[in-house]
């Protein structure tokens, strides 16, 4: 959301009333997200240890610090990590989307670039299209120099 207009000596009235709109609902994301982390205890991703660096309307950013156990047989990060640190950050990103229903994922497309052997993979999810009955993202995992290691697409059913 947008402020529509400046004003010299402070904001119109309708902005003042969409800013604090604004810092409401960042609050209420807060909670839901403290409620969510609290619920991913003990999870596949809390397994993996996938932390939430950063998450809003706009985006999500998680990142995993390589450990031996991400590895496959060639030493090289499984590629199920990758899938499920894409998954689960467009997963969350359409959860923030569509707060008042369940979303469950449809179709998850993955592109493997090169790979992630030591350092940490940080996930960028960022939405592409939101309706009423699916929400669309994408997104990037790079690794610590910022090369993308891989990338994907994911759609998600509203229910």
């Amino acid at each position: 959301m947008r402020l529509t207009r400046y004003r010299i000596g402070g904001l119109s009235q309708r902005d003042e009333r969409r800013l604090s709109k604004m810092k409401a609902d960042s609050e209420e994301l807060q909670q839901r997200l403290a409620l969510w982390n609290q619920a991913a205890i003990g999870s596949f991703v809390d397994y993996l240890g996938c932390q939430v660096v950063e998450a809003n309307e706009q985006r999500v950013v998680i990142r995993l610090q390589i450990q031996p156990h991400h590895l496959n047989l060639i030493g090289i990060v499984h590629g199920g990590v990758h899938a499920t640190m894409i998954d689960s950050a467009m997963g969350l990103l359409a959860m923030i989307a569509k707060p008042e229903a369940s979303v469950v994922t449809t179709n998850l497309n993955l592109n493997y670039v090169t790979k992630a052997v030591k350092g940490s993979i940080t996930v960028t999810a960022e939405l592409v299209h939101v309706s009423h009955k699916s929400v669309t993202t994408m997104a990037y995992a790079r690794l610590d120099q910022g090369e993308i290691c891989a990338f994907g697409t994911g759609t998600f059913r509203v229910t």
